[in-house]
């Protein structure tokens, strides 16, 4: 027999129904030469402290740091979970081979490899990996079984994190408890929730450092087109007042009158970090609700696998994408410009060197039916990108206006849209929602250089803003870009090597932020709180906040990923970096 192992028992039921195992077990199904049972997540887990050695289940600053001499893992402690075990554990001794059939990612990798390793597994393993759970994948997926070696690398980079999060956290949270949190108070510290904690704080210091200065700008209206002085903005009433009398009485000159016609490039296909950006712009929804969601969307056939961080699609898939786009039935008048004539294979959506263990996340083009309307409308989204990357460019007009009075210089500037192009496809959804995002495209009338005329000089009053706290979705392209503010696409990509996290788990330190009372949301924004700003304050040490430093880590765990950085040496830099801090807290080094 050959023994399947998926990641939950709806999917072990997908599978084994197209494997013809049709014969319910206690645990798993049987039939046609297959067993197919499954895990519900994380089966195993690191070893606690204290299952290396009694005395460390009491938190001492004179144990610390503490590091195993090497790492093990158990079963979770809950008898569900045990049951489970052995029965996966029963049935990897009798078997005659084992079938990876976890979530093709990091995480599935380490979940089911724990498992394996616990179960004592000896049998030669085979690796199902593919990027959609349709019936047409799995099938192709099981006609092309790949040896479970060829991702060695992957559970070694998924091994190494989750030891780097252990040695950080047990070691971190016990240093600054013992030595600032009091009887009662725990400081937890985090290998990627400490810097992104710390990067709201250093925002929230930054607003609650903020004195708002009031400025004052001259204007004026001329031909009912309003244009701003091009000077610096004034920091008195009075001389504001004696630039307005400076202007009164004079003619207004158009010097420049310029149109040019631009291009508005189409989007990216998404990733899961910029899925959970635009549903926390556009429904307010969490990174973690996103997630939810679309993993779903997943499980029920519809997308495509989501915890990826890239935005391209292997070229292998430009044939299939027509008939993707014909199963979006109800997108029908968006697709059939397209489906007239051949597909384009853009460079900007085809790019195998872009892509390594995933996709971008794409509908398979199965039709959606019974999903709530929070999926929904993260279907909608997934959907009308894939036909969006597709159609033609935004053309817009981008018109600038130069005056002058006197010897003062002014400028008005606007813009219009040409042709919507890929725009029409986002129309309807932003008439629905409430989030739609703002767009003032002013469109100035036509002018003439030289000419004059009379106009309105008038005072405009203003104060400073302070700088804005973070939402999920700004603090998401932070974490994405080691804290550094990138609007570019093509500048992003090249900076998530060394993004905090992985897309897949940013969700869940936002909400472990949340649940430990460092942050809260008022409407959409972030909030450090007073413990959440003391503890950073706590942490001299800029190894434990700096979203770079974390950020280098990350970068040396995709080496790992792809075998060329030794796990070895990653765990002996962080062992260092542990002792370092340990002595510097205890001792003040």
């Amino acid at each position: 027999m050959k023994l399947c192992i998926a990641e939950k028992p709806s999917v072990a039921r997908d599978l084994a129904k197209l494997l013809g195992a049709t014969s319910r077990k206690d645990g798993y199904f049987e039939g046609n030469g297959y067993w197919v049972s499954w895990t519900f997540g994380h089966l195993c887990t690191l070893k606690e402290p204290e299952d290396y050695h009694p005395n460390w289940k009491q938190w001492r600053v004179e144990d610390l740091p503490i590091i195993p001499e090497s790492f093990g893992i158990k079963v979770i402690t809950n008898d569900g979970v045990q049951k489970q075990f052995e029965v996966i554990k029963h049935l990897v001794h009798s078997c005659e081979e084992v079938i990876n059939c976890g979530d093709a990612g990091q995480e599935g990798e380490l979940i089911q490899r724990w498992v394996l390793l616990k179960a004592g597994c000896k049998k030669p393993i085979k690796r199902l990996w593919i990027s959609s759970l349709t019936d047409e994948a799995i099938q192709e997926g099981f006609s092309t079984l790949k040896d479970a070696a060829e991702f060695d690398n992957l559970f070694a980079a998924g091994n190494s994190r989750a030891i780097g999060d252990w040695i950080l956290g047990i070691n971190g949270t016990r240093l600054y408890t013992k030595k600032f949190g009091g009887p009662q108070k725990v400081l937890s510290v985090g290998r990627v929730q400490t810097p992104t904690l710390a990067m709201i704080v250093q925002r929230q210091k930054e607003i609650n450092a903020f004195k708002s200065e009031t400025y004052w700008e001259l204007k004026t209206l001329y031909r009912e087109t309003e244009f701003l002085c091009q000077i610096d903005r004034l920091k008195s009433e009075e001389r504001a007042q004696k630039g307005l009398d400076y202007l009164k009485g004079k003619p207004f000159e158009v010097t420049s009158f310029e149109q040019k016609e631009g291009k508005e490039g189409n989007p990216r296909l998404y990733d899961l970090t910029s899925l959970q950006v635009d549903a926390n712009k556009r429904f307010g929804y969490s990174a973690d609700d996103t997630l939810k969601h679309v993993q779903n969307l997943y499980e029920k056939k519809l997308v495509s696998y989501p915890r990826v961080d890239t935005t391209y699609l292997t070229e292998d898939l430009h044939p299939k994408i027509p008939n993707i786009l014909r199963g979006l039935k109800d997108y029908a008048s968006y697709t059939a410009s397209l489906l007239n004539q051949p597909l384009p294979k853009l460079k900007s959506v085809f790019d195998n060197e872009k892509v390594t263990d995933h996709h971008a996340i794409i509908p398979t083009g199965v039709q959606p039916s019974g999903i709530s309307s929070d999926e929904q409308k993260i279907y909608d989204l997934i959907a009308r990108r894939l036909i969006a990357v597709f159609y033609p460019e935004c053309k817009v007009s981008n018109t600038t206006v130069l005056g002058k009075v006197a010897t003062l210089p002014f400028k008005a500037s606007g813009k219009q849209i040409l042709d919507k192009g890929w725009r029409v496809i986002y129309e309807a959804l932003e008439s629905k929602t409430t989030q739609k995002e703002e767009r003032e495209e002013k469109v100035l009338p036509l002018f003439t250089e030289g000419e004059q005329g009379e106009h309105e000089p008038f005072v405009h009053q203003g104060k400073t803003s302070a700088p804005k706290p973070y939402t999920e979705a700004t603090l998401l392209r932070a974490m994405e870009t080691a804290g550094k503010f990138v609007e570019d696409e093509a500048v992003r990509d090249l900076m998530k090597e060394n993004g905090i996290g992985r897309p897949s788990t940013r969700s869940a330190i936002i909400e472990t932020l949340f649940k430990r009372g460092y942050i809260e949301k008022k409407k959409k924004n972030l909030i450090a709180t007073t413990t959440g700003i003391d503890l950073i304050d706590t942490i001299k040490n800029d190894l434990l906040k700096s979203p770079e430093l974390t950020g280098q880590w990350e970068q040396k765990l995709r080496k790992i990923e792809r075998g060329t950085y030794n796990p070895i040496d990653f765990k002996q830099e962080l062992f260092k970096m542990v002792r370092e801090i340990t002595d510097e807290v205890i001792f003040g080094n």
